[in-house]
């Protein structure tokens, strides 16, 4: 690991905290504070991605070494890795948060491999930083487990997120109130390795404007463009003004993402928004269940269920709205920045329609196509029917004769699906019809299907699983699990019970449907 070689250049380019080491603190003019990782006692490697380990040129000897767990925890440096932590604001559930900042994640440098590429390196749960207000900087063993098998399972879906190299136990203890309902307890720690090319985020841009700190923004903003959109040429506001759009389409492409596999984020305030396009910050995440568009895993959420499944889309115009807003000192007229959030609305739209017509199986979404996806959905909430077993039973029907026979195994409730039955019935003949007219045979359908509605996906009860094996001492589901992410799109014979709707007794278990934002 000594031969990595990492190139530091946002601590190289921009201002820094002139105040070294942790201790709480308002950071002004500054776009990150120099902080070591805190020592933990016995740190050991308790899972690891090869797929990530192959983009940072790091093999399973490397892994296996007594080192890697010794830097992946916090404990000890290699050469050129410089650890610091961002200074950047947010808004957190509609409402302007101020200095946020890594609280309790720290990025150890900037590592270039041998194909050229940066990737940064970013420990979370490795001790307190000046952003960490009256917390620890740690993370407990659930929500780490459920960070590093998230990050990878939804790469592995085609969905643009950052990605986990590793998931090292501390073998010390960290205290946490789940559900901020007084009843703390000690928990085992541990520290996952998140890995990206920038971890970058709206709330970056949005401090240093709240505060007029302008020649940081526009530093921070050039600087931006430079390392992590280097295809943007020409200068000025017209620089700028093509950044922004892509900073809109990359959003826009994500949400879909997410929309297409029933993803919900749980938590997207603005600071938890990359700047890339990229999935960050699993926290209170979920997958939809049986479908319903206002369902949200966030107990915090619960009341005003503003990041809602259905609302991801609005939520992400919102942020881009606010990120704009921070961005608006750049610009001598708005009118480019409108045109970057128009760039939001076409793009979604478009990918919207791209996955109506993969989901369903056409080669192209007709307008008529948008109202039989719409009272598709509503047909999936009336019916308590899973989102995940019904698309993928999709495929499996005769387009000829469709029965509801094939959709079985996707309700929840016996009596809904009685009740529903005709409607889904009148509902497969329009779908019957609609391939009628499609140039797509059974065959390029069935394939064009199976691509975009995955057979697995990581539902909370999986994870939770998991994490109560490895609480007890056994981390091998971690892997086991994993594995089966890998290939979300394939059959799999033999692990037919990871792609089974959610059994009855993790309907209201916490982990396995509602969490909160605590680690």
């Amino acid at each position: 690991m000594k031969s990595l070689k990492f190139d530091n250049r946002f601590i190289a380019e921009m201002p820094g905290d002139p105040v070294i080491g942790p201790g709480v603190r308002e950071v002004r003019a500054a776009a990150y504070s120099l902080v070591r990782p805190t020592p933990v006692s016995a740190p050991s490697l308790l899972a690891w991605s090869r797929e990530t380990a192959g983009l940072l040129d790091l093999d399973a000897s490397d892994l296996a070494s007594p080192e890697f767990a010794q830097v992946f925890a916090g404990n000890a440096l290699l050469p050129g890795m410089q650890p610091c932590a961002a200074n950047y604001g947010g808004h957190q559930f509609g409402h302007w948060a101020r200095q946020l900042g890594d609280g309790r994640a720290i990025s150890l440098g900037e590592l270039i491999n041998r194909a050229g590429q940066r990737w940064e390196l970013q420990l979370k749960g490795a001790g307190p930083t000046p952003y960490s207000r009256t917390a620890d900087g740690r993370a407990v063993l659930r929500s780490s487990i459920r960070e590093f098998l998230c990050s990878e399972a939804m790469h592995h879906l085609g969905v643009p997120t950052t990605r986990a190299l590793s998931l090292v136990g501390t073998g010390d203890r960290v205290v946490r109130d789940m559900f901020y309902d007084g009843h703390p307890q000690a928990e085992a720690g541990a520290i996952v390795c998140r890995v990206a090319p920038s971890f970058l985020r709206f709330g970056n841009f949005e401090l240093p404007a709240s505060r007029g700190e302008l020649a940081l923004l526009r530093q921070l903003a050039d600087f931006t463009i430079d390392r992590d959109f280097p295809e943007i040429g020409g200068d000025g506001e017209a620089r700028y003004a093509q950044w922004f759009a892509q900073v809109c389409e990359r959003t826009a492409v994500m949400v879909a993402h997410w929309m297409r596999v029933g993803f919900v984020h749980g938590v997207m305030n603005t600071d938890n928004m990359s700047i890339l396009g990229l999935t960050i910050d699993y926290g209170p995440y979920g997958w939809i269940d049986d479908y319903d568009p206002d369902w949200t895993p966030n107990t915090t959420d619960m009341q005003g269920r503003r990041y809602r499944f259905g609302w991801q889309p609005k939520i992400a115009y919102w942020n881009l709205n606010r990120l704009a807003g921070a961005l608006s000192p750049l610009f001598g007229n708005p009118q480019p920045l409108q045109e970057g959030l128009q760039r939001y609305r076409e793009a979604y739209a478009g990918a919207e329609q791209d996955n109506i017509a993969r989901k369903l199986g056409f080669a192209e979404c007709l307008d008529q196509d948008i109202a039989l996806m719409e009272d598709l959905q509503s047909l999936l909430q009336a019916g308590e029917m899973d989102m995940t077993i019904f698309f993928r039973a999709l495929a499996r029907i005769d387009g000829d004769e469709p029965s509801p026979q094939p959709f079985a195994d996707a309700f929840y409730d016996e009596t809904k699906r009685v009740a529903v039955a005709p409607l889904l019935s009148a509902w497969l003949q329009r779908y019957r019809q609609r391939l009628q007219s499609d140039p797509l045979d059974s065959v390029a359908r069935v394939k064009r299907m199976n691509a975009a509605n995955p057979r697995f996906v990581l539902r909370n009860y999986l994870a939770q699983q998991a994490i109560d094996r490895a609480e007890q001492g056994d981390a091998s589901g971690i892997a086991e699990l994993l594995e089966v992410m890998r290939r979300p799109y394939e059959e799999q014979p033999g692990r037919e019970a990871y792609a089974a709707r959610r059994p009855e007794w993790a309907r209201d278990r916490a982990g396995c449907s509602m969490l909160s934002c605590s680690s």
